[in-house]
Order: C-alpha cells, then structure tokens, then sequence
C-alpha cells in the first residue's frame, strides 16, 4: 500500500455512513496515524473521475455503496471474476500504478453470516429487492446451493411480484432476505409488503439493514419463531475483506 494515506466510501446521502466510522476506529486501533477515511458524496456518478484526478496516488482503496455500485464499473480498469459475475463493485483498490481495480466484497460478507443459521430444511430463499446488493446475494446463494427468487414491484421472467406471495409461496421459501432499504432508521415503522401470517419457526430472515437493530420485518419474522439476523456482521466482514484486498 506503500504511502498512500487516503480511503473513502463513494456514495450519494451518506452522511450516515457505517464504513467511515468502522475504518475510523480500526485505524485508530491500529496506530495507523496517518491514514485517512472519508465520504466521497456525490450527486452523479460522472463526478467520480474528477474526484480522482491527479490525485489516484494518495488513495489506497475506496468502498461504493448505494446508489453507485454499477454505475461505477465503467471507470474501473479492471474487473475482479466474482464482482464480474454479480455485475457490481463494492471495493475498489488503486494499485502501485494507479489503476482501479473493482471487487465485490458484499457477497463474502453475506455468505460468511448467514452460514452459520442455514438448517437442512434452507433449500429455497426469496430476495426483496432487485438493486445492486441483491446481485451480491444471489450470488452468494447460488455458491450455497440455494435456489432463490427475487421480489419486486414490476415483473420480469426472473421474480415475483410483491402481490402474488402467497401461503404456498411462503412455506415453500424458507430464507427471506430483504435487500431493500425499507424499515431504515427513521422510517422504522414501514416493513416489505409480504404475508408475514405465514411466517413459521421453519423460517431465516436476514435484513440487509442495521439500524434499528432489529427492523419490523424482523420483529415479525421474530414473532412467528423465525431466525433472524441484521446485516451488521455482514458489513463488518466485508469492511475487513476489503481492507485485506487493498492490503494484497
């Protein structure tokens, strides 16, 4: 990493955001003094270029959250298999040369979490959402065997719509990950539109989200004996599989 000394998380409205606050402390932790992390906020992905210029050598790496995920790819010199195959980026390291290397970091941190929950039973799972965390999830999914759906509000050949889950549906998939950002702190009331009654001990659901701590869409699935997790873990593990990339 020679002395670069700069990383950041490039996204739109994150002042909220978890990864300069983990990085932060483990800096901290670390003694690192001179190392820096901040939030590159911009409006348009097209900024992104001029926000590099002339300045690659200074930066290590940079995490991409929403909305920029693959937006993000086409300024990128290459492109690692796996975040290639899931069709978005989440990490990007800027080697000794200044090139930009895109990663997918978000599957490994969502594999390594929900492992431990799965049961035999885990066969089928549905994804809410269809943005660019969701493709990291599949992904990981179809790396554990598990045939999934995705959930959305306008048809394609590959999902369901919110409106015809039913009871059937349901029972038959055991794993429900919402990958959207519905129930986030403030807005902690809402919950995805799914028929919860039929919810049963049988069930994971994994929530992308992190604040609250336990979302409605947890508490539900809490509430019929479900298993339930946040995404907390998740981004923890990425933060640290990102951090060993640009540390290769």
């Amino acid at each position: 990493m020679n002395n670069r000394t700069k990383f950041g998380l490039l996204g739109k409205d994150i002042s909220y955001s978890f990864s300069r606050k983990y990085f932060s402390e483990k800096f901290k932790k670390l003694g690192l003094d001179t190392l820096n992390y901040s939030n590159l906020d911009i409006p348009e992905i097209e900024e992104f270029p001029y926000l590099l210029y002339h300045k690659e050598h200074e930066y290590g790496g940079i995490n991409v959250t929403i909305p920029y995920k693959e937006s993000v790819m086409r300024y990128l010199n290459e492109i690692d298999a796996d975040a290639k195959e899931i069709g978005a980026v989440n990490t990007i390291k800027i080697t000794n040369d200044n090139k930009l290397v895109g990663y997918n970091t978000d599957y490994y941190g969502f594999l390594n979490s929900i492992k431990p929950l799965l049961q035999p039973h885990h066969k089928k799972a549905l994804i809410l959402g269809t943005g660019g965390a969701s493709k990291a999830i599949a992904y990981a999914l179809k790396k554990l065997n598990i045939e999934y759906k995705f959930v959305s509000r306008r048809l394609n050949d590959d999902n369901y719509l919110y409106s015809v889950l039913n009871q059937q549906i349901i029972e038959e998939y055991t794993v429900i990950i919402n990958c959207t950002p519905i129930g986030t702190y403030p807005n902690t009331e809402e919950a995805p539109k799914i028929p919860y009654q039929y919810i049963s001990d049988k069930h994971l659901l994994f929530d992308l989200i992190y604040n609250p701590t336990e979302s409605k869409f947890l508490l539900e699935g809490k509430s019929k004996g479900a298993i339930i997790k946040n995404g907390y873990e998740m981004l923890e593990l990425q933060a640290e599989k990102s951090w060993e990339i640009w540390n290769l």
